[in-house]
């Protein structure tokens, strides 16, 4: 079994990534996803924006996001977010929070031509972009000349870590694929040990780990997550498992179940009954299952 915290969490992710004082890990790892797409530039200084106040109730909100945003040089924003889940909507998200960092950026009263470029980075545990490679990047581009980029204002990134894990040749060399190594949980210890000892950003990440896994706060807030992700992926499961998300898509409520048998409406009154029971919130279901909240309502 393996006993290493898992650096996904979110939790552990914003203890060695993005508190203050970890500015070093960082910035290594925005070097590393944003070489593909910086071009000139390089991070001179960083600013870590401290924003949430991560409560016990913050902590097992499954909905919570527990993101790091940054300002890097003074004038680029970045927010990254780990995500573990496949919820169905990691493409508007996206959307909303690169959105939100933009328009946040500027003053009221201040010139649109302040406004700064915007970074957002997912971090993804499953797969969602339809194309091989495991990191992609997005632009604004003209639809029949995609050479012309209308301005450099947006860019995000998608990382998915099913597709780096199938990779047979994976390169120590590389800076991006260290950190991915030593973010998946499963990797071999000797290939972990090595990885630490070649890049020092990595190694102080892991210290503080360590630190993690000893200090009983910081450990709980850790468990606290894995406990909210593992009561979502059992309801996901279950819910595909029972047929709840053919069976409630195609027969909906009661007045659109006219082909239904009764057992059949009751299994499905059961399911979304069951998921209320577990303190799943309406969204939380209406995601699981496609049903409107209007709908869910009504069982």
């Amino acid at each position: 079994m393996n006993n290493r915290l898992n650096p996904l969490n979110d939790a552990l992710f914003l203890k060695y990534m993005g508190e203050k004082g970890m500015e070093i890990m960082l910035v290594s790892f925005l070097n590393a996803v944003l070489e593909k797409t910086r071009h000139k530039f390089t991070i001179d200084e960083i600013e870590i924006i401290e924003n949430k106040t991560i409560t016990p109730k913050v902590l097992k909100d499954k909905k919570s996001i527990l993101d790091i945003r940054a300002k890097i040089n003074g004038n680029i924003t970045t927010n990254i977010e780990v995500q573990l889940l496949n919820l169905g909507n990691m493409g508007p998200r996206s959307l909303y929070y690169w959105s939100r960092e933009f328009s946040l950026s500027l003053d009221e009263g201040e010139d649109y031509i302040e406004l700064p470029k915007t970074i957002t980075i997912n971090l993804l545990n499953f797969n969602y972009i339809q194309l091989p490679l495991f990191h992609t990047s997005f632009h604004i581009r003209e639809d029949t000349n995609n050479e012309y980029v209308l301005n450099n204002l947006l860019e995000m990134h998608f990382i998915e870590m099913p597709k780096f894990r199938k990779m047979p040749d994976k390169d120590l060399n590389n800076p991006l694929h260290r950190w991915l190594m030593f973010l998946d949980r499963n990797t071999d210890q000797k290939i972990l040990d090595d990885v630490i000892e070649m890049d020092e950003a990595i190694g102080k990440a892991q210290e503080r780990i360590n630190y993690v896994s000893q200090d009983k706060e910081a450990l709980r807030a850790y468990q606290m997550r894995e406990m909210a992700l593992s009561d979502m992926t059992t309801a996901m499961n279950t819910a595909r498992r029972e047929g709840k998300m053919e069976g409630l898509k195609e027969g909906k409520i009661e007045g659109k179940m006219e082909g239904l048998k009764e057992g059949e409406i009751n299994l499905q009154r059961k399911h979304i009954i069951n998921m209320k029971n577990k303190n799943m919130s309406l969204d939380e279901i209406s995601e699981i299952t496609g049903l409107s909240i209007d709908e869910i309502e009504k069982f």
